[in-house]
């Protein structure tokens, strides 16, 4: 089994964990209705999804 010969320092660690920060998400404007909505995903004002309706809203 294998097993570690010594100790990872701290400051090797922090270095590792330097990477593990939070991301602010994207967002994108519907090209049809100016409103925002997630990349790749269904306008939820107007139901669109690249250029035809994926979605009835009552309108």
């Amino acid at each position: 089994m294998a097993v570690p010969k010594q100790k990872q320092s701290h400051s090797r660690t922090n270095k590792r964990r330097s990477q593990h920060k939070i991301t602010k998400k994207t967002v994108n404007e519907c090209p049809r209705c100016s409103a925002l909505k997630l990349p790749h995903r269904v306008c939820g004002e107007c139901g669109f999804y690249h250029g035809r309706e994926a979605v009835e809203t009552d309108a």
